[in-house]
Parts: C-alpha cells; structure tokens; sequence
C-alpha cells in the first residue's frame, strides 16, 4: 500500500492563502485534507473571539471555529490556537492541527521542526519553514491519495506564487 503523501507550500500573506484554498476546493479537494499554519503576529483579536485565551507555553487552546478565521480558511476542519514553544502563538488548521497538538502536548523539543519532520518533510526543509513560517509566511498543506492528485495539487500551488512547495510522504503517527 503505497504511503499517505501531503503537497506543501509557503505563501506570503493570508488572500493569496485563502485563494490558493478556494482553488483547491474548486479542484475537487475536501476541506478536510487541506490545512494551514500561519503566525499569530496580529494577536488573536484579529482571528479570534476568545483573545483572553491564556494558553500555557507548548498547550494548545481551543478557539470556536465560527471565530477562529473568517472566510475560506474558516471553512478548514479543526481551527486553533496554539503556542509552539520557543515560536509562541500560531493559528492552525486542517490535519496539520493534529500534527502540531501532539507535539505541543508532548513537550517536543522539536516544536515546529519536529512536527515537519513527522510529516515526513527532511530536516533540513522542516528547518527551512520553521524560520520562513515564524518570519510571518503561511504555510498550506494539501494531503493527496495519488500522483494524480499530487500533480493537481502542486500546479495550484505554483500558478498562485506558493514557494518552496514540496511532497512529502505523512509518517503513520504511533497510537499510544
């Protein structure tokens, strides 16, 4: 059975994510398989109803998803808040949220990186985002089924300006 693959691209402001959503949508992926990841550098008030939120370093909060984010990147699964240790506040969505809160909870020493690096993205690439994502890029992340999808994936990234787009293949996280 061949591995879960994931499509993965930075971008450098939040219209150009929620187009490149919306395209995404348009090409037949659910919102479910799409994620992002992007700093809280504007403070939640400008994401979130619950600002008084005070998440303890490396926890992960909860935020209403009618609240979290407005339009297209609203409609993700799984919106949140969490504080990455050693990075501070970010807004996540989709499966990537998972990713992350396991980490989070974990205490991981990798933080952001290790998260990547789970999602099968090399070390030196998940090194690569963490710096370009805490310098206020947002990160989107497309899971595919096939290199059919893939390819679809990867041409909608790169038509809408993505950069440092890669594939990864997602590691099958252990059940504790």
């Amino acid at each position: 059975m061949a591995s879960n693959k994931a499509v993965l691209g930075l971008v450098s402001d939040y219209p150009r994510a929620e187009a490149i959503v919306d395209e995404l949508r348009r090409e037949g992926f659910s919102s479910n398989d799409i994620s992002a990841l992007f700093p809280d550098k504007e403070g939640t008030r400008d994401f979130a109803h619950e600002q008084h939120t005070k998440a303890p370093e490396g926890a992960v909060a909860g935020v209403s998803a009618g609240g979290a984010i407005g339009g297209t990147l609203g409609l993700l699964a799984g919106i949140g808040a969490l504080a990455i240790p050693g990075l501070g506040p970010f807004i996540a969505a989709g499966p990537i949220m998972a990713a992350l809160s396991g980490a989070a909870a974990g205490a991981a020493v990798g933080g952001l990186t290790g998260a990547l690096i789970g999602m099968g993205i090399p070390e030196i690439e998940a090194k690569q985002y963490e710096g370009k994502i805490k310098g206020g890029n947002i990160l989107l992340s497309v899971h595919v089924e096939s290199s059919e999808e893939r390819t679809r994936a990867k041409k909608v990234l790169e038509r809408a300006g993505a950069t440092d787009i890669v594939t990864s293949s997602e590691e099958d996280v252990p059940k504790s």
